[in-house]
């Protein structure tokens, strides 16, 4: 299977992270990358580097107000006297509809929707290879191929049209999706994270040209907690084209296999004829979020459940952070996949 990677995506080295009111590391580390290759690589991965397609395809998702933003925020927050060395918002407004402000503190509160998304001097370069990344691996399923996998870091499927979040910044698997669609395919896209895929959901909402779909530990008590809710349908034109099946804490693996099989007939019956599989890994038993509870065979069964759908398949990397298992839980979900093709 081929498989794109971008060196630059080690740039990004957040150090902020907050929970339950309690600073912390972050979880979201660059050594991420060296355990995903090298999980990609026992499955049979050949990594090559992303061609830069430029701000077009990222631009067809996310807005110049936004990419504005992000691309120079670092630099601007510097002016400001005793800044933290990462840009983390402390105000956000009561509605997004109310006014744009030119303050940097103001813009990180309307572009930043947590503290988990902290920006430094290296995350525009990384999340925008990241996301060059996703736009290569659509372009070779575009070109024939029947799989491709991409390791992208900083992942995306929190990131809206207008607003990061939850360690995202572009959203990868949607810009790839897009990418599909533009060339003429109907994309699905599966979300098996175990957070809820809400900026995927916000970014497609209202459109009936791409489904959306998401298998993810229940918002009621997990992040994000704002989406991710079985009546979260779409709305317009979109209406009926978001499916959430949102899962109880500790879901082992029949019941995950279950709710995908219900994701998976949708992407069947929408007549999709590409699939981008925005890969978490971290509804992983061994996951420090612990959310969910899919073992190593329960990520091989995930790979083939995809396969037997009989399209070709992008794999976007989403979450799954460091733990024994991780690389192998990588290794497993690609390699069930290429078995059952």
């Amino acid at each position: 299977m081929r498989a794109i990677l971008d060196e630059r995506q080690w740039q990004h080295d957040p150090k902020h992270f907050m929970a339950n009111g309690k600073i912390l590391p972050n979880p979201e580390q660059p050594k991420r990358i060296e355990v995903l290759r090298a999980g990609a690589e026992a499955a049979g991965c050949i990594f090559e580097a992303p061609k830069d397609a430029g701000l077009g395809p990222i631009a067809a998702v996310h807005t110049a107000e936004y990419l504005t933003f992000l691309k120079n925020i670092y630099r601007r927050w510097q002016y400001i006297e005793g800044a933290s060395d990462e840009v983390i918002p402390n105000i956000h407004p009561a509605r997004r509809s109310d006014g744009y402000p030119k303050s940097a503190t103001g813009q990180s509160g309307y572009h930043q929707a947590d503290t988990a998304c902290p920006i430094a001097k290296g995350t525009w370069e990384a999340a925008y290879w990241s996301a060059q990344s996703a736009i290569t691996g659509a372009d070779i399923i575009v070109d024939g191929a029947q799989s491709a996998y991409v390791l992208s870091r900083p992942p995306g499927h929190h990131a809206f049209g207008d607003l990061a979040g939850g360690f995202c910044f572009l959203n990868n698997s949607g810009i790839a999706a897009e990418r599909l669609r533009a060339a003429g395919l109907r994309p699905a896209i599966v979300d098996v994270d175990v957070h809820h895929g809400n900026g995927t959901q916000g970014m497609f909402y209202d459109r009936d040209d791409v489904l959306t779909l998401s298998i993810h530990a229940d918002p009621d008590r997990f992040y994000p907690f704002f989406w991710g809710y079985a009546q979260e349908r779409g709305e317009g034109r979109g209406l009926g084209y978001n499916l959430n099946l949102p899962l109880a804490r500790g879901t082992e693996d029949d019941g995950f296999m279950k709710a995908l099989a219900t994701a998976l007939e949708r992407v069947s019956l929408f007549g999709a004829d590409v699939l981008v599989v925005a890969l978490g890994l971290d509804a992983s038993i061994d996951d420090p979020f612990q959310g969910l509870a899919v073992t190593q065979d329960g990520f091989a069964r995930i790979g083939a459940a995809v396969a037997d759908l009989g399209i070709p398949v992008l794999f976007v990397q989403e979450g799954g952070y460091l733990s024994d298992s991780l690389g192998a839980n990588l290794t497993r979900c690609l390699t069930g996949y290429q078995t059952a093709r």
